[in-house]
């Protein structure tokens, strides 16, 4: 038996995943990176705004920046909710949720940077190491927050009298 999908563990996942991830890529470019901080939120912009957003230059846009996160969290929020599926569908535990995520994030790396170059070209520049270890961190978490939130088939269930069966 699998477990349901719970919406909104999945949704805060993906939020809080979805900042983990911004915050650490643009650190990680700001520290040994090329220093173009604004430079992955123009790729996000430019998925609907067009290629006119891209760097360079590469600096702070107020609409550009926030069109970019706007695109990144709908995004994050709807790999939430596929990784969240995916973790009550095998009843994973904290360990394994971590475990897949990791994968689901190196999916998402191979499917952005490799896949979805044939219609967002620019992609191909965000080939490196930092954006790697970006998405599998933001995998990492997205499964830890979603088992962390979402109720699991380990924990105790409540029969008619309130007494607990199961594993606590």
């Amino acid at each position: 038996m699998t477990e349901k999908l719970h919406l909104k563990p999945a949704i805060w996942a993906g939020i809080i995943a979805g900042i983990v991830f911004v915050m650490m890529e643009m650190a990680l470019i700001a520290a040994i990176g090329n220093g173009m901080v604004w430079g992955p939120p123009r790729m996000m912009a430019a998925i609907v705004m067009g290629k006119g957003v891209l760097p360079p230059p590469a600096t702070f846009d107020f609409a550009i920046v926030m069109v970019g996160m706007m695109v990144h969290f709908v995004l994050s929020v709807i790999l939430g909710i596929v990784l969240g599926w995916i973790i009550a569908k095998w009843r994973l535990g904290m360990a394994m949720a971590i475990i897949v995520g990791l994968v689901f994030g190196l999916l998402v790396y191979l499917v952005n940077f490799y896949v979805l170059t044939g219609v967002f070209p620019w992609f191909a520049n965000a080939r490196n190491m930092i954006t790697l270890v970006s998405h599998l961190v933001f995998g990492g978490v997205l499964g830890a927050v979603y088992r962390a939130m979402a109720p699991s088939h380990a924990v105790a269930e409540r029969t008619g009298d309130g007494a607990a069966r199961g594993p606590l």
